[in-house]
């Protein structure tokens, strides 16, 4: 019988491995994660947030561009830690994004839950089926993909 290890991943780790910043840094933090393979990455909607000013201000509705975008931050936070652990991360670059389909609209208060499943992996690029979650409802799905780029060859 194997033990599979959980490991979260805070806000200060993911700042690590990540080179985003606010306002575009959108995983506040990663929670089950098992290396590569799968990982939840959250995501708390606040009423403060740039893009509501636009987006629209009289019903506020999260992007969806930006739920993918999440998404795409929680497996690249989770190709570099499940891959190098301690190491200083290199970049990752957003590969594709096939499939998606938004189901419901996210807004302040939402609490999202990014479920990223390693679907495959081949050298330096990762695959990832990824569904966003909000009181347990599918709010939008997606598959996409990663590489991880050594910083002499960016």
């Amino acid at each position: 019988m194997t033990t599979v290890t959980l490991t979260t991943i805070d806000i200060q780790r993911l700042m690590q491995l990540l080179p985003h910043r606010y306002p575009f840094l959108l995983v506040d933090r990663i929670i089950d994660a098992r290396g590569d393979e799968f990982g939840i990455g959250i995501k708390n909607v606040t009423a403060n947030e740039p893009q509501f000013t636009g987006h629209f201000p009289d019903k506020p509705v999260f992007p969806g561009v930006l739920l993918i975008e999440a998404m795409a931050q929680t497996a690249g936070a989770l190709c570099v830690h499940g891959t190098l652990g301690g190491a200083k991360p290199p970049l990752v670059y957003f590969m594709t994004i096939d499939k998606a389909k938004f189901r419901k609209p996210v807004g302040p208060g939402d609490r999202v839950e990014l479920h990223m499943t390693k679907i495959k992996q081949r050298r330096n690029m990762w695959w990832y089926k990824g569904e966003a979650k909000v009181d347990g409802a599918l709010v939008a799905e997606a598959e996409i993909s990663a590489m991880i780029v050594p910083e002499d060859k960016a």
